[in-house]
């Protein structure tokens, strides 16, 4: 798992463990997210929205799709052709293998091994993700997630912008033990802060846990948290409920999250490999049609019909910003 791996772990900053009084967050639910075909036939695991995990649970957190992972034969490597969004935000984040977006705005560029990249569609955008030739040609792994956050009716009209997130700039933090690597991808940590600009105050860390590691982290108590097990198995909450691979978990309220592994993590790494993240809630009605997420029914039906006039941007773009920096509203 190449994801921004240093070797070293050890000479990384250390995260320091919450402290005791503050209280452990209970699990609330776990799903095992279904397996579906998404774009143009490519496989992922969606644990929400779902009926334990919907919109209400998760806001502002609005789907997560586990991509792979999958070790591709020639030919066969698919993505999501040119398509529209409304609403709010995609984050793109590869494990392994790589992507190439393309959007309406000029924004986009290739993804790998630990990339993100962060589009707000706002008002409107048109965009693709598509595997690179090189992948199609000759096949090989590919893995990653695709996240949605949603923006509040202030900001579902703000203008497009595109983030590109090299794995450089990833903020790498150790545990207090030094067992557990902890990669900041957007908000902040123990005083840590990752590089993804925000409009919504959220908080998304990718953590790898070695065998018998144990993290407790504090976590703010107005902030909702969640989880996805990338691989492997351990344990979460305080009272240290079983989770593995696919399994989506909702955590109650409280000021601490703790997580931990066995003597012997199952998966081909023998390694728990999560994401966590959390924000503050949006608390706002939420009508949700494929690409558009609004908040009336109305606002859909606009949002078609703008999609449909040409009023959402046109493909290919006239211009490409670079793939490194990103677009500032």
């Amino acid at each position: 798992m190449p994801a921004v791996t240093p070797e070293r772990w050890t000479d990384l900053p250390r995260l320091a463990d919450a402290p005791d009084h503050l209280l452990d967050r209970a699990v609330e639910h776990i799903v095992t997210a279904p397996s579906l075909l998404e774009g143009a036939g490519f496989p992922i695991r969606r644990p929400w929205p779902s009926r334990e995990i919907g919109f209400r649970q998760a806001d502002p957190f609005l789907l997560l799709d586990h991509m792979g992972a999958v070790e591709y034969a020639p030919g066969e490597a698919k993505g999501a052709p040119w398509h529209p969004h409304r609403g709010f935000e995609t984050v793109t984040y590869i494990i392994d293998g790589a992507f190439e977006h393309h959007d309406s705005q000029g924004g986009g560029g290739y993804i790998s091994n630990g990339d993100t990249q962060w589009m707000t569609a706002g008002s409107g955008i048109l965009h693709d993700e598509m595997p690179p030739d090189e992948l199609v040609d000759t096949g090989g792994l590919f893995h990653g997630i695709q996240l949605w956050v949603n923006l509040p009716q202030k900001l579902k009209w703000t203008p497009p912008r595109y983030q590109s997130l090299e794995s450089s700039l990833v903020t790498l933090v150790a545990s207090q033990a030094g067992d557990a690597l902890v990669r900041i991808i957007a908000g902040e940590l123990g005083g840590f802060r990752g590089p993804g600009v925000t409009w919504t105050p959220i908080t998304v860390i990718h953590a790898t846990l070695e065998a018998s590691a144990k993290v407790r982290l504090a976590w703010p108590s107005h902030f909702n948290a969640l989880s996805y097990v990338l691989e492997g198995t351990g344990t979460v909450g305080g009272a240290g409920v079983m989770v593995r691979e696919g399994q989506g978990i909702e955590f109650g309220s409280g000021g601490a999250l703790t997580v931990a592994t066995g003597p012997t993590p199952e998966g081909p790494h023998h390694r728990l490999e999560l994401l966590i993240m959390g924000g503050v809630p949006i608390n706002e009605p939420i009508a949700s049609y494929g690409p558009f997420v609004m908040n009336t029914h109305a606002d859909i039906v606009k949002a078609f019909e703008d999609y449909q006039s040409g009023r959402m941007g046109t493909v290919p773009a006239t211009r490409m910003r670079s793939t490194h920096e990103p677009r500032r509203s």
